[in-house]
């Protein structure tokens, strides 16, 4: 029976394992092929500055997925930074298992730079200053588990009188993409290509999507129409 509620410092052990396998087979989840370093951006800067914006969701007590957000992303050190951080905290340019990314990166920026070409980056507008990350663990996908977890980052956000919200994901993550459509979420801007990350051999792109509470925006919907 899946359940999902809000994070408590007793799951931190389990979050962090379930961070590691969470996203299996979807495009691009592997990044540059480092899982702690991977977790240093994408996990723990939310689990220590933002833990009353994140929630769980278990099947029998077993977490099988999350949700990491953040209600003012101008608050919030930016995936940028956190991804610098991360790089010279475990020295990643000194490591071979992640020069192949490195070389691919260094690659793919020349490519955009020579054809004029944005790369992906931090997403900024003061419409849709809210963020989120998700992640469902293989066995927690179809289960509602994930739909559970934006019912409770919605209410969080009405509470909270957000105008808005973005996420960033892949183009070529299809299944995230319809999902986050379910949710109310629009694609919005650009879809850069994202330096150094593949899938299959295959370059990623990243795609921006937006939701604001007011009808009038690009994305607007009431959340509460999705639950």
């Amino acid at each position: 029976m899946i359940e999902a509620r809000p994070y408590a410092e007793a799951d931190r052990a389990a979050l962090r394992d379930l961070f590691a396998r969470a996203g299996a087979g979807a495009p691009g989840s592997s990044l540059w092929g480092h899982a702690e370093s991977a977790a240093a951006v994408y996990l723990d800067p939310y689990l220590d500055l933002a833990p009353g914006s994140l929630f769980v969701a278990t099947d029998r007590g077993t977490l099988v997925g999350y949700l990491t957000g953040c209600l003012d992303s101008s608050t919030f050190p930016s995936e940028e930074e956190r991804i610098g951080a991360a790089f010279r905290r475990y020295r990643l340019p000194l490591r071979p298992t992640t020069a192949p990314f490195l070389g691919r990166a260094l690659a793919d920026g020349i490519l955009t730079a020579l054809r004029r070409q944005p790369t992906a980056g931090d997403f900024t507008d003061r419409r849709w200053p809210s963020h989120l990350h998700i992640n469902v663990a293989p066995e927690g996908r179809g289960t509602g588990a994930a739909a559970q977890l934006m019912s409770h980052w919605f209410d969080q956000l009405e509470q909270a009188g957000s105008p808005g919200c973005h996420l960033q994901t892949l183009v070529e993550n299809t299944r995230a993409v319809r999902f986050f459509t379910r949710m109310g979420f629009a694609p919005y801007g650009p879809t850069p290509l994202v330096p150094g990350v593949r899938d299959g051999g295959r370059r990623l792109h990243q795609q921006t999507m937006v939701q604001s509470w007011d009808r009038t925006q690009v994305g607007g919907s009431n959340p509460s129409t999705h639950r």
